[in-house]
């Protein structure tokens, strides 16, 4: 099932059941500590296979069939990943702690001044973002917004493209403004 099935709610019934455990492995972490909801989490699953395991083999032994171990599709799949894999995800990873480092260090070194404001402000933001939630609630209204934002963007986008441009419209001219009265702060081609 593709991510955006399950985002746009094609299959409800895969959709509910995915999203319900994110919500409830979220609000699991904000009652308990890590290690007690992974403990619990692995605890139930083992609970489920020894109880089926145990389930088959004593119908096999009344029916006196031999049907074998009933995880043994699963034992046999190869989940290891290959050098090439690992060296292909290593690689990605370089890419984007390159480039996110070589992004800061222009920001922090004011390469753009204009740049550097807007970060000073997102992290002024932030601060009071941090101040107001911790980062697990900012992690459930995620995972909420993921699962309902892109459903009523679908079912309203005429309106929503409207005001969006409408914002975009004025928060470009209040930026020109600032830009006009900041010397130095108009952008440099390069």
């Amino acid at each position: 099932l593709q991510t955006i099935d399950l985002l746009y709610w094609r299959d409800i019934k895969q959709t509910g059941i995915v999203f319900g455990s994110f919500l409830l492995l979220l609000f699991s972490l904000t009652q308990f500590s890590v290690v007690s909801v992974v403990a619990y989490l692995a605890l139930a699953a083992l609970s489920a296979t020894i109880s089926f395991r145990i389930y088959k083999s004593v119908l096999q032994a009344v029916q006196k069939t031999d049907e074998g171990h009933p995880f043994k599709a699963y034992l046999e799949l190869e989940i290891s990943l290959s050098q090439d894999q690992i060296q292909k995800y290593t690689d990605y990873l370089q890419l984007y702690v390159n480039s996110a480092a070589k992004e800061l260090r222009r920001l922090f070194l004011v390469q753009d001044l204009v740049d550097s404001l807007k970060f000073a402000v997102l992290m002024w933001l932030l601060t009071y973002v941090g101040a107001l939630f911790n980062g697990l609630t900012l992690l459930i209204m995620a995972v909420v917004s993921m699962f309902t934002l892109p459903v009523v963007y679908f079912k309203h986008q005429a309106q929503i493209d409207q005001y969006l441009g409408l914002v975009r419209t004025h928060i470009n001219t209040v930026v020109g403004k600032i830009q006009a009265k900041i010397p130095g702060a108009k952008r440099q081609t390069e």
